[in-house]
């Protein structure tokens, strides 16, 4: 039987799993400027869900999550009428609780850099939170900032005032989630700091499940979060990172006019955009493929 596809994503494909599960599929996909690129990745979706269940598995103390498992013989025993077989689903599958998402994603800043910096140089904040006078580019924040935006699955996300986060969803809910956000990034910062990388930025998902908060989508990939080499960082400059900037960079110089269909990717910037997702694998989780 094939699965029901009930979203597809930018990145992720998901699928119906009965009524309280569904299945996460994280594909090669690579996307940028808010357009689906053509060329994918190799095995990124392998990479991206390994480091995702690494992070899940690592901040349980903080919040419940919504993996049920990635283990794809047990995937297959909960769903023996699915079709399940080729590639396209080896070590790319989560079955997952089914929860009711929270429409924003939930941004926490430790650093000023992208679009923060680009802000704070023309009026002293990052997403209308005023901020000390004076900070370089890639500076470190005196404290994180929580900065939400709205969820856009299509389309630019837009940033919001967290008094709009609790004028939609109710104070009590919008201060946990914070609280969260907070907190999960804290934890991963101290962490990738450990192994020499530092945590600029991330975003995290949340639903709710039975009244309770739960941490869903992916948790601290170079997809969603800015990765810097420590060794390599330095105040006043835009450091490198274990993401798709190196993408992103090309792009800006291809001559692509960010409207029309964007153009193949060359083979040297997919190995290298490949071998920078291998990388912050291995030194996050400390284990390759």
């Amino acid at each position: 039987m094939a699965l029901k596809l009930v979203h597809k994503g930018k990145v992720r494909d998901l699928y119906e799993a009965g009524d309280k599960h569904l299945l996460i599929v994280s594909t090669d996909r690579l996307s940028a400027f808010d357009f689906i690129l053509p060329t994918a990745i190799p095995r990124k979706g392998e990479i991206l869900n390994k480091i995702s269940l690494f992070w899940f598995d690592k901040t349980r103390h903080i919040i419940k999550n919504h993996i049920v498992t990635a283990d794809l013989k047990k995937i297959k025993e909960a769903l023996p009428d699915a079709d399940l077989s080729g590639d396209y689903f080896k070590g790319r599958t989560l079955l997952v609780l089914k929860t009711r998402r929270v429409d924003f994603e939930c941004i926490v800043r430790g650093y000023i850099t992208g679009s923060g910096w680009k802000e704070y140089l023309k009026q002293g904040s990052v997403c209308g939170i005023k901020l000390p006078p004076g900070l370089k580019e890639a500076q470190k924040l005196p404290e994180p900032i929580f900065t939400p935006t709205t969820k856009a699955d299509q389309g630019h996300d837009e940033n919001v005032g967290f008094e709009e986060m609790v004028k939609a969803l109710g104070a009590p809910l919008a201060e946990e989630i914070r609280t969260k956000s907070l907190a999960l990034y804290k934890f991963a910062a101290e962490h990738a700091a450990s192994k020499g990388i530092l945590l600029a930025d991330t975003k995290f998902e949340f639903g709710t499940l039975g009244g309770e908060l739960v941490f869903i989508d992916e948790a601290l990939t170079p997809d969603s979060s800015r990765f810097w080499d420590a060794a390599a960082y330095k105040v006043g400059s835009s450091p490198a990172s274990y993401d798709k900037q190196f993408v992103r960079n090309w792009l800006e110089n291809s001559g692509w006019d960010k409207v029309s269909a964007p153009p193949e990717l060359p083979r040297e910037v997919v190995l290298a955009t490949a071998a920078k997702y291998m990388e912050a694998l291995e030194k996050i989780t400390g284990a390759g493929l």
